[in-house]
């Protein structure tokens, strides 16, 4: 299924001039830019089938594709332009829409018999276009952040062991930073939780590519068992992909190599992730199993430091937000989360024994109807 799915019926009554009018000149302008010369004759929109009123009708598609007849070279040819459009079905944001359209200029010239690629681009303003045809990879240019990750912090009380007013109050920040994004409700939340919900089970950077990435014969995560991670997880979908109240604003990575300090309590966070909507328990469990992880192999810094920060952080977010819903929706993230500390071409030094305490902690909280913190203790605290 792709966004070009409605280029084969003409729907007569919907035909446009396009001799005038906002976007005339900008159609013009593509044509002439992917055949030079060419003259625009008419074009007309597309639609789905144009069989109706029978049970093969088909009523809808991905795309609002147009037909625009030129002449070019003396001769007729009929080209068409693919818009692709929002939707419910993987289509709703403008980078989802962007790859449909770039994966087709790739593999369009693949297929024999296929028609053929002339231009992809991108829309700019109302009457200009930015043609993309013969460029590679994407790049993006961003600001740069000054500060510490806050991994440096876990490290340093993870070697000593103990607290220090700065390591209290700067989780006091993270908290507080949390509450305030996730304060902001989104519009359309239902296609964009359950979006966000499949994605984390589903999609390359969910559970199932974390998956798909485990080498063969990793200790303590041999297949059998990941398998049955992953249909626990695909349960849990079918649990929460209805809770569009929770949809907030989320950052959809904050792990500690996302956040800075500076030298106190300023912070700034990098790479927001995965559409930046979705439940909040995903920005929560993905901090919070870092307490955890960063004492491995070290028990008196769980003891001591870490397990505080440990129940802190759930139960100040939920203090702060009164979300106390975290609980019901934190297993399958915090089986994502699990699974990306475990998988060892992410963590390539990580000790078999730890690797199982992890994927312990991450069945044990699957395996609930409801998570709670005291779930650690069992994998970290001895």
């Amino acid at each position: 299924m792709s966004l070009f799915g409605m280029t084969t019926f003409l729907e007569p009554s919907e035909a446009q001039t396009w001799s005038s009018g906002a976007g005339a000149q900008r159609l013009r302008d593509m044509v002439q830019a992917a055949l030079p010369g060419a003259q625009i004759m008419r074009v007309l929109a597309l639609k789905p089938d144009q069989a109706s009123h029978c049970e093969t009708s088909k009523g809808a598609g991905y795309g609002a594709p147009l037909r625009i007849d030129v002449i070019h070279a003396g001769r007729d040819k009929a080209l068409v332009l693919h818009t692709a459009t929002p939707n419910e079905f993987g289509h709703d944001r403008r980078a989802d829409r962007a790859e449909e359209m770039l994966l087709a200029a790739d593999t369009f010239g693949s297929i024999p018999s296929h028609v053929r690629v002339l231009d992809v681009g991108a829309y700019r303003g109302q009457n200009d276009f930015v043609s993309l045809a013969g460029t590679g990879d994407f790049y993006l240019l961003t600001t740069y952040a000054e500060g510490r990750v806050y991994a440096d912090d876990l490290r340093h009380i993870a070697r000593t062991g103990t607290l220090t007013a700065l390591d209290i109050a700067r989780e006091r920040t993270l908290v507080e930073y949390l509450a305030r994004l996730h304060a902001e409700k989104p519009l359309r939340p239902q296609a964009v939780y359950t979006r966000s919900i499949r994605d984390t089970v589903g999609s390359g950077e969910g559970v199932f590519g974390i998956v798909d990435g485990y080498p063969e014969g990793v200790p303590a995560a041999p297949r059998s068992r990941l398998e049955r991670i992953e249909e626990q997880c695909l349960s849990w979908r079918f649990r929460l992909k209805r809770r569009h109240e929770r949809l907030a604003r989320t950052h959809g990575d904050f792990h500690p190599f996302n956040v800075l300090f500076g030298e106190r309590l300023d912070l700034t966070v990098l790479d927001t992730s995965r559409g930046s909507m979705g439940d909040p328990v995903d920005d929560v469990s993905c901090m919070a199993i870092n307490f955890a992880f960063f004492s491995l192999g070290q028990p008196e810094a769980w003891r001591d430091a870490l397990k505080s920060l440990w129940y802190g952080f759930w139960e100040g977010y939920v203090a702060l937000t009164g979300d106390d819903g975290i609980h019901e929706a934190a297993a399958p993230f915090l089986a994502w989360r699990g699974l990306v500390l475990a998988n060892p071409k992410w963590y390539p030094e990580l000790k078999a024994e730890d690797r199982e305490r992890i994927l312990g902690f991450v069945e044990k909280a699957l395996g609930a109807e409801r998570f709670t913190p005291e779930m650690a203790e069992e994998f970290f605290g001895s």
